[in-house]
């Protein structure tokens, strides 16, 4: 594989895994369900169960200055591989802010489901697609919202 399909390939993982690990748990379990179409998951076995821990939360001044530690938040981890018949192994990862184990499975296995071209195509359509599109447009709503409170400061000076 060249470099330029790998870097692709390793550029549409990240922003599907970007998505996964902003998407609530039932529309996770819809699109999963919708994309196997009612049959069963393919089995797996676990690299690391689902399992809880803190993560460093940085922030940046004024969001482009110099980073700063802001506090600690709760992540759930997950790592899964699935058992295949034809003898490949897809290695599906999650890691998402909050306590929720089942969601963590489900992303874990929409990882390792978007890279068999099996699934790939309809869990884009079905799954990706549209959650990035809520993403994008509950960031956007946010950012109109945060603008609407925007104050501008000046200062007056006074004639001597």
């Amino acid at each position: 594989m060249s470099n330029s399909m790998e870097s692709r390939d390793i550029r549409a993982r990240r922003e599907w895994m970007a998505v996964l690990a902003r998407t609530p748990r039932d529309a996770l379990k819809q699109a999963l369900d919708a994309a196997l179409e009612g049959a069963k998951a393919p089995d797996y076995e676990w690299l690391r169960a689902p399992d809880i821990g803190l993560a460093m939360v940085r922030g940046r001044i004024g969001g482009t200055g110099d980073a700063f530690n802001l506090g600690e938040t709760t992540v759930t981890r997950a790592t899964l591989r699935l058992m295949l018949d034809d003898g490949s192994a897809p290695v599906g990862v999650a890691v998402h802010m909050g306590r929720d184990k089942e969601r963590a499975t489900l992303a874990a296995l929409a990882d390792a489901l978007l890279q068999m071209p099996r699934y790939a195509a309809k869990l884009q359509t079905q799954l990706v697609a549209p959650l990035a599109a809520r993403i994008a447009d509950e960031r956007r709503r946010k950012q109109t919202e945060a603008a609407a409170t925007k104050v501008e400061f000046f200062t007056m000076v006074r004639g001597e």
